[in-house]
């Protein structure tokens, strides 16, 4: 029984230093929410702390009273049970209290609720269509769309008996073919939807979790103000491939997005001046 006893501890012992070095080999940033790179997932970062510490202080209250509690009135110490069924000041003290805190985190949280809804004064629109399994992007007023599946190297090793090892995929199912490309410092309105079944486009870096429900168009906005790649993943379940539609938005300077989308729109106004040439004896000869 001895022995028993004494293994418990050490394994007890040991889980107990493995859960102390977690976060070390982790990191905090990885433990926490992200600060994000937009305005919204910064704001949304600082009422996730500020909600956080006053949880972690009112559980810190809630446990150290009733530690205080059972430790100091059991029954061994020859503590005798109240009589009372109820004390008036004691309700009212946990029931202000409380609402008092509610009132805080609602004053608090309102003008950040208000200013993800808003839309306005945004300087270009990007549709986001969701399919089974895949993002089309359309950069509305543009005439410019593509699509956006998971990238050849990670579908190859995502196949069962590929011989390949996930681990040596960079970005292993979180790449794509064509990522989404924005400029940085513009507020991009987005309008989101799905052609299928319901999906969730997920960026954790803009603090944007919004659902693409067919027949319905989602809206929402984000300003990207640092330059990089930022990727997400579909959060709905959608089917059998859901875990292989990540998302990928690169966020360029203005001056390169415009260098860029210029680029992607050439080849299909040249395609569209072709046709419209080819089909233009056939037009006139109907005139």
């Amino acid at each position: 029984m001895h022995r028993v006893a004494t293994h418990a501890r050490r394994l007890l012992a040991g889980a107990l230093l493995a859960s102390l070095a977690l976060p070390a080999q982790a990191g905090w940033d990885q433990l926490n929410m992200t600060k994000g790179v937009t305005s919204i997932s910064r704001e949304v970062h600082d009422l996730h702390m500020l909600t956080l510490w006053i949880c972690t202080i009112v559980g810190i209250g809630v446990f150290a009273v009733m530690i205080y509690a059972i430790a100091t009135f059991r029954k061994s110490k020859g503590a005798v049970p109240a009589t009372f069924s109820h004390n008036t000041n004691a309700e009212i003290i946990w029931t202000v209290i409380p609402t008092l805190v509610l009132v805080f985190l609602g004053y608090q949280t309102a003008p950040a609720l208000v200013r993800i809804e808003d839309t306005r004064n945004a300087e270009m629109t990007v549709k986001i269509t969701g399919y089974q399994w895949k993002w089309e992007y359309e950069y509305v007023g543009e005439n410019y769309s593509f699509f956006s599946t998971l990238a050849e190297g990670s579908n190859a090793a995502r196949q069962l008996g590929s011989g390949i090892d996930p681990k040596s995929v960079e970005n292993y199912l979180l790449d794509v073919d064509n990522p989404l490309v924005v400029p940085v410092g513009v507020k991009i309105r987005y309008l989101l939807t799905a052609s299928d079944v319901l999906h969730a486009w997920w960026v954790p870096a803009f603090a944007v979790k919004r659902d693409a429900i067919p027949g319905y168009v989602n809206e929402g906005w984000f300003q990207v103000d640092e330059p990089g790649i930022y990727r997400g993943q579909c959060a709905e379940l959608c089917g059998k491939d859901h875990g292989f539609m990540p998302v990928v938005v690169q966020a360029l300077p203005k001056a390169d997005f415009d260098a860029w989308l210029a680029a992607k729109k050439a080849p299909v106004g040249a395609a569209s001046a072709a046709i419209a040439a080819e089909a233009a004896p056939t037009i006139a000869a109907l005139n």
